[in-house]
């Protein structure tokens, strides 16, 4: 069947929030949202990832790096990395991994 929902729209910004929009057994997508000033604390990904800025600005940090990401771009990173993001704005990215 065919489903819509508004799950980007309504996430709000209030510290850090996760959701899992898709998870099947290949793949999966998270929908974060990060209150400016906030921290995505330090942790890895189990599976090598991509993340797409949806909005806001963010600091990603991930081998003593840092890359400063806005809207509508891509940024891919391995599994098993210790990284951790701070927002700079208000900001909404999708994991997919």
């Amino acid at each position: 069947m065919y489903t819509t929902n508004n799950l980007l729209a309504e996430q709000t910004f209030e510290q850090l929030k996760v959701k899992h929009l898709i998870k099947s057994p290949s793949f999966e997508v998270l929908s974060i949202s990060l209150e400016a000033g906030n921290l995505f604390p330090e942790h890895v990904s189990p599976k090598n990832s991509y993340l797409m800025m949806l909005e806001g600005e963010i600091h990603f940090n991930i081998d003593n790096r840092t890359f400063h990401l806005t809207p509508q771009q891509v940024f891919d990173f391995p599994a098993n990395t210790k990284h951790f993001v701070k927002a700079l704005t208000n900001a909404k990215f999708l994991i997919i991994r």
